[in-house]
C-alpha cells in the first residue's frame, strides 16, 4: 500500500536472487538528479519507477487453505527506497469456502 515498494513472486531458494534483482533494477533505473521529482531524495523517483515496473499487487491461487506457489517460489515485498519506512500489506481473499 505504498508507491515506492512493490510485490513480486520469484525464486526463494538462493539468497543471491533478491540481491541480483536489486542490482538489475538499479542498473535499469539508477538514482540521479535528472528527475524532476526529487523532493524526498534522489532515491524517491527511481523507487516510484521500480514500483510501477514490478507492480503493487499479486494474485495467488489458494487450495485447501494453502498458497499455490511453486516449490522454489516466495513472495517478495521489494523496498525500493534506501531507507523506507514501515510498510503495510493488504490481503483480500476471494472465493467460496469449501466445507
Amino acid at each position: 500500500m505504498h508507491t515506492s515498494c512493490s510485490l513480486t513472486i520469484n525464486e526463494n531458494a538462493s539468497p543471491d536472487v533478491p540481491l541480483d534483482l536489486n542490482d538489475a533494477l538499479d542498473q535499469l533505473v539508477p538514482e540521479s538528479s535528472s528527475y524532476r521529482h526529487i523532493d524526498e531524495g534522489l532515491d524517491d523517483m527511481p523507487a516510484h519507477v521500480k514500483s510501477s515496473m514490478m507492480g503493487c499487487s499479486l494474485t495467488i491461487p489458494i487450495n485447501s487453505g494453502r498458497l499455490l506457489l511453486g516449490i522454489w517460489q516466495g513472495i517478495y515485498l521489494n523496498e525500493h527506497r534506501n531507507y523506507g519506512g514501515p510498510r503495510k500489506v493488504c490481503v483480500t481473499i476471494n472465493g467460496l469456502r469449501q466445507e
